[in-house]
């Protein structure tokens, strides 16, 4: 089985191997010793504050093949952007011009630079392997991410974004950045995106604060506006399951899409549950029963999700697997939250927890 537990120190050797595999514009995830262990050092701080307010904390997650012992995917939370660096994004406006001496109006869209100090909490680093990425695993990957954020809402904004890669080639060329960022960086769109991840500094020195009109770009430029990268189709279905929508802004790199949603609106959120583990029993799971992700809540530290199968008795405890408990290292009496691992209608959700 797959589980989603935070990350350790040890993950280090394995997340740099992975990070080869991850293209230019997963910003998160850079194939960097340094700036990897240093994200794993904030997100160990981070688990062990066990913070009750938004503070910027990062909280990285692996998924573990427990077979194997081997990661083989990634995904985390950021509590809150901005702050002394600011969060940066391109809003799309429009202005409308008329001329009654030649009969014209015009409205013409326009991106404005947004600078955010005090921002919302933001999802990102979800990748997986590419061999899984059709077996069904990226799925509780993603929603393991709320459900931590539902059993604690207090260390999270109300606003939830998800700032989603852009068109980007296979060398790793943006037409938005070749466009329009190349010009006032005048570096590669790969060495920005790897200086932005250690200081944010040259941003605000360099980016131009007038807006960029639209129809002053290339036609291949403005084509990829709010677009995703093809590998990042999935990643956009999932959240606009969830609840997710475009809010009118862009990435200032290669121009994808950051989606957001109230916190309390995204869908594993809304539907999650918590129960009482009552009984463990030995028979193995049913792989086609694999209908909630479940997690282990009994701490930060000791936060483990996975997808699987358990049944509600009269009593309204939970009845789970053995190989899950030791999955995620539940003993009976200890608490569980869950959510359908996908989305129904409300009717459905019902029927479901009956079943469940």
């Amino acid at each position: 089985m797959f589980i989603v537990r935070p990350v350790a120190l040890n993950d280090l050797d394995a997340l740099y191997k992975m990070s080869s595999l991850a293209k230019v514009g997963l910003t998160t995830l850079p194939h960097d010793r340094a700036i990897l262990e240093s994200r794993i050092q904030k997100s160990l701080g981070s688990f062990k504050k066990k913070s009750r307010c938004s503070d910027g904390e990062l909280y990285f997650f692996v998924l573990e093949d427990t077979k194997t012992k081997k990661v083989v995917g990634t995904s985390s939370v950021i509590s809150k952007v901005g702050g002394f660096e600011p969060f940066y994004t391109y809003k799309i406006e429009t202005a409308i011009k008329e001329s009654k001496l030649l009969g014209v109006r015009k409205e013409i869209r326009y991106l404005r630079l947004v600078k955010n100090h005090s921002g919302p909490s933001e999802i990102g680093t979800l990748f997986l392997i590419p061999k899984l990425r059709s077996s069904g695993v990226g799925r509780p990957l993603s929603l393991t991410r709320f459900l931590f954020m539902a059993e604690h809402p207090e260390s999270f904004e109300k606003q939830v974004i998800a700032e989603l890669r852009g068109v980007i080639d296979e060398n790793g060329r943006s037409p938005f950045w070749d466009s329009l960022g190349v010009h006032f960086f005048e570096v590669e769109l790969k060495k920005a995106d790897f200086l932005g991840m250690a200081d944010k500094s040259f941003i605000a020195e360099l980016m131009p604060e007038h807006p960029i009109y639209l129809p002053l770009l290339p036609k291949k430029a403005q084509a990829v506006i709010g677009k995703v990268h093809e590998d990042t189709k999935p990643a956009l279905h999932l959240l606009k399951r969830e609840g997710f929508e475009f809010i009118g802004e862009i990435d200032i790199f290669e121009a994808g899409p950051v989606m957001g949603c109230p916190l309390r609106s995204i869908r594993t959120v809304r539907e999650s549950r918590i129960a009482r583990v009552e009984k463990i029993i030995n028979q193995p799971e049913n792989a086609s029963e694999h209908s909630c992700v479940i997690a282990n809540i009994q701490s930060f530290e000791k936060f483990r999700a996975a997808a699987g199968s358990l049944k509600l008795l009269r009593s309204g405890a939970a009845q789970i697997s053995s190989e899950l408990a030791q999955g995620l290292g539940i003993s009976k009496g200890d608490l569980i939250r869950y959510a359908p691992l996908a989305c129904h209608s409300e009717a459905s959700v019902s029927k479901l927890r009956r079943r469940i």
